[in-house]
């Protein structure tokens, strides 16, 4: 399988949202790496503040500097089990922080993290936080919620249209500190040119249906007006919860020349 070189175009925005009055999400990317990670923390006061802090900056922060130590070297696998150590590194960490003061007693946070190197991507899920593809028009969710509603779905007990009205939508069957090990999701994709990615929390994904979420990502905006757009539409319906959007946009890179052309010049 042949594969175009890509460019990697990352923004953000994070929002409280018109119901909290705290923001309980975080984010964290290096575009230069490859490294984006988004994180919706739980627990009282500002514990959720908390938990998600840590969990993205430390997983940003460790992956990065596994990457430029690994070099152009590391493969797949060699990139997929970097960032499971990672993850586990930033769970005993929230999960010991959690245990040392009281006040953070309880918190955890749940996370969707990617790795795009070269035509890969290497993502990894806890909980319901999402990642959303848009190839070629079509919008595709990359990322399966880990979530007593998915479970409900899972087994037949509900339709997607009726988990969309459920009244349970939070609660998430894994999260990323709670316990002393967390199991993270980890899946591999081909990236290709034109390809978009939506990395979010659950206030974008619960007040903005997909068929909206994917006009918005096809409209003829920057990638920074888009991600304001997106999260200025789930306040407009509403902003019960933080919003946090993350993109990726995948370019095209510059064409390989062959001998002869670069011998001439051209």
């Amino acid at each position: 399988m042949t594969t175009e070189a890509v460019n990697y175009r990352f923004c953000a925005q994070t929002d409280s949202g018109l119901m909290r009055e705290n923001n309980e999400d975080a984010y964290s990317f290096d575009e230069a790496a490859g490294v984006a990670v988004l994180a919706d923390g739980m627990g009282g006061y500002n514990a959720g503040e908390v938990a998600s802090s840590m969990a993205s900056n430390i997983i940003k922060t460790e992956m990065t500097r596994w990457l430029a130590e690994a070099g152009s070297a590391a493969s797949v696998q060699d990139m997929r089990r970097a960032l499971e150590i990672c993850v586990s590194n930033a769970n005993t960490a929230v999960f010991r922080a959690a245990h040392d003061n009281s006040q953070y007693s309880g918190m955890g946070t749940t996370l969707v993290a990617g790795v795009f190197r070269g035509n890969d991507l290497i993502m990894g899920h806890i909980g319901d936080s999402r990642c959303y593809r848009l190839r070629k028009g079509e919008l595709a969710q990359i990322t399966r919620d880990h979530s007593l509603l998915q479970e409900q779905i899972d087994a037949g007990l509900l339709t997607p249209e009726q988990a969309a009205l459920s009244m349970n939508k939070n609660l998430v069957t894994r999260a990323l500190g709670v316990d002393d090990a967390v199991l993270l999701e980890v899946h591999e994709h081909v990236v290709e040119p034109g390809d978009c990615y939506l990395m979010c929390s659950d206030g974008l994904s619960d007040m903005v249906r997909d068929a909206d979420i994917a006009k918005i990502l096809q409209l003829p905006l920057n990638p920074e007006q888009k991600v304001k757009t997106l999260v200025d539409t789930a306040n407009s319906h509403g902003g019960r919860d933080n919003i946090t959007v993350l993109l990726v946009q995948v370019e095209a890179g510059p064409e390989k020349r062959g001998l002869m052309a670069r011998l001439l010049g051209k």
